[in-house]
């Protein structure tokens, strides 16, 4: 038996570790004590709130309460996803796993700073991926959280349906570079999350699934990062990037000669940062040198086989972009 948090071989739903990170140790049953969405499901249905992938994933707030998850209207300390009601995505009832396995690979593979997360059942044995909130106190009150829509002034009615596509990843950093005042680190981090949405196809990375969260001490910082999964999965025409990497990198030589971005795109992203290229490099060659280690999570997820070889197939050609390239002729303007 695999945990259903870690992927770790255990002979329990969780492993030990999972189990205190995630529930705080607290003994929860890895089967709720209610159904799945259905039309007819009330209780359910009251407590409904719908989501990404895009717009069309419910989410439900959940309670914990001794070592019993309940659904809650307000004050949730948990998020829950069951398989969207939606049924003209591909792949549907891969969609929990697809973001548990995802989210697993950040945290354990690249090391990322990641909301807490696990697979969890249904009482009609229906999965659903369950993940704690970051922005919830001990003691029940709340960070401060803002999403990079919020913070650019990104609006329906300023800036259309799309507003949370309008912008650019180069945007995000640059109000990081000028309100966060350890901002650094806080890009270097957003660096590596833009090139794994990359990395794993992730085309729904839109100006929403970035915030800023205030600490006690009264400094920013980016939030855990959340919201990660292989959106070509579910959506085959699903672009690579939900937002431009900088202004006018659909103009750059490289991607004006292949048609998608590479290398010297994630680069040039660098250096408007303002992170060392060898920093950058030292990134960029982690996803390519840790190809491997997450094809090895793909193949023991509980994806659906076709589900696995589509993402080990992107995972290749998402890797093989960020490679130096040897051409006798490169990209010029």
């Amino acid at each position: 038996m695999y945990c259903l948090g870690c992927y770790k071989k255990t002979g329990k739903p969780l492993c030990i570790k999972c189990s205190k990170t995630l529930f705080e140790g607290a003994k929860v049953p890895f089967e709720l004590d209610f159904d799945a969405p259905k039309a007819n499901n009330a209780e359910l249905q009251n407590n409904t709130k719908k989501m990404s992938i895009p717009g069309v994933q419910l989410k439900y707030s959940l309670h914990l309460k001794g070592d019993k998850l309940a659904l809650t209207p307000k004050n949730g300390q948990f998020i829950l996803k069951p398989i969207p009601p939606i049924r003209y995505l591909d792949a549907i009832e891969d969609v929990p796993e697809n973001e548990h396995l995802t989210m697993q690979i950040a945290a354990q593979v690249f090391k990322m700073d990641t909301a807490h997360n696990g697979i969890i059942y249904f009482r009609d044995k229906e999965p659903a991926y369950i993940t704690k909130r970051f922005d919830v106190k001990a003691d029940g009150s709340k960070y401060l959280q803002e999403d990079f829509a919020q913070l650019l002034a990104r609006t329906e009615d300023t800036d259309g349906p799309d507003y949370k596509f309008e912008g650019s990843y180069e945007a995000i950093g640059r109000f990081i570079k000028k309100n966060v005042a350890a901002y650094q680190p806080e890009l270097e981090k957003l660096f590596k999350i833009i090139v794994f949405n990359y990395v794993v196809s992730n085309g729904d990375a839109h100006l929403k699934n970035f915030s800023l969260l205030k600490l006690d001490n009264g400094e920013y910082r980016l939030t855990p990062a959340y919201d990660l999964l292989c959106t070509v999965l579910h959506t085959n025409y699903e672009s690579d990037t939900a937002l431009d990497l900088y202004e006018d990198s659909l103009d750059s030589p490289f991607y004006s000669v292949y048609g998608y971005y590479g290398r010297p795109d994630f680069l040039e992203l660098a250096r408007r940062l303002g992170i060392l290229e060898k920093r950058a490099i030292k990134i960029i060659d982690s996803f390519i040198r840790s190809e491997p280690l997450v094809k090895s999570f793909i193949e023991r997820s509980q994806l659906t086989k076709a589900s696995k070889g589509k993402y080990l197939y992107k995972l290749a050609d998402k890797t093989s972009r960020l490679k130096p390239r040897m051409d006798k002729n490169p990209p010029v303007a």
